[in-house]
């Protein structure tokens, strides 16, 4: 991560002197690309802020905390520095408010987006077996935010009440081995699989031989996996915090749960887990829900939101 760092701020640097020197109508950076850009622009500044870092960091630990605060500041630049900023829910441009100190006036909320069209090629036809028993999916960066002891002690809670499921947990980060550590330690060999980093084509297996989605994170700016298993139907489970509820509308495509309270979240998986009709039911709203998310509607709704606050400047 520090070599990462240091190239993204060297990229900026690069990019916004190449920037002034050519006619743009206007400049959107992401996150904190763009910081540089924005100290003299030649064309009206656009952040795009797809994670608040500011926030994020508040759950990690040691050299990634530290890390992330460096970048946090670059954030806090980048907003100052712009016109208007964009953030992906009520929940984020909150934050954004609070941590860098700017008015909820110059915020605009686009949602994040998602390819349907690209995720529908990809599953190809329907009436793939699910697998059996039945399987609870994850996908998420290992960081603490993910909050995937919770959901482990969750799985231990399954299997002493003798309620058939397998767990998958696809992706890495600092948290990996800790977790696999629990899993051990609660019993879940045979049961739970940590599967890394995976192809792109074997994602999308996944996602369509699956059960159930879960992730209880502590902290989601947004929360885009949601959208992925809304667009392959699936049911979610998640935790009642940050901007999940925003993205996953409680009782229609999911059940959230309190974050620090795995008894409520293995009830929760068990009530889907054991019941086909309620898990096709979820699956189906999610699938109708993910429609306002298509990359064409969001893209078009980016460009309204923004001209008009541009113009409102």
């Amino acid at each position: 991560m520090p070599s990462f760092t240091a190239k993204r701020v060297l990229f900026n640097l690069r990019v916004a002197s190449r920037l002034r020197r050519r006619p743009f109508d206007w400049v959107v950076g992401f996150d904190l690309d763009g910081f540089h850009y924005g100290r003299a622009p030649v064309a009206p500044y656009v952040a795009s802020i797809k994670g608040v870092i500011a926030d994020e960091l508040k759950n990690e630990r040691g050299l990634v905390r530290l890390l992330l605060g460096m970048q946090a500041s670059l954030e806090r630049l980048a907003v100052r520095r712009a016109r208007v900023v964009v953030a992906t829910s009520r929940y984020s441009r909150d934050r954004i408010v609070e941590a860098y100190g700017i008015s909820p006036a110059k915020i605009v909320l686009v949602p994040e987006l998602i390819d349907v069209a690209a995720w529908e090629a990809e599953r190809g036809a329907e009436g793939v077996s699910e697998a059996a028993p039945p399987a609870v999916l994850t996908v998420a960066h290992m960081y603490p935010r993910k909050n995937l002891g919770t959901l482990l002690r969750a799985y231990a809670i399954l299997a002493r009440d003798g309620v058939p499921f397998q767990g998958w947990l696809v992706g890495a980060g600092p948290c990996r081995r800790e977790w696999e550590r629990l899993s051990g330690s609660l019993g879940l060999r045979g049961r739970v699989e940590f599967l890394g980093t995976i192809p792109r084509r074997e994602l999308v297996d996944r996602y369509r031989r699956a059960a159930v989605f879960c992730l209880p994170s502590r902290q989601e700016g947004f929360g885009i996996v949601f959208l992925e298993a809304m667009v392959n139907a699936m049911p979610i489970v998640a935790a009642r915090a940050a901007a999940v509820p925003e993205t996953v509308a409680d009782g229609e495509v999911g059940l959230l749960v309190d974050p620090d309270d795995p008894e409520a979240l293995a009830n929760r998986l068990a009530l889907l887990l054991t019941d086909p009709e309620r898990r096709r039911a979820m699956g189906e709203a999610g699938r109708r829900r993910v429609e306002a998310y298509r990359a064409d509607r969001v893209a078009a709704m980016f460009l309204t939101r923004v001209r008009a606050a541009l113009a409102g400047c």
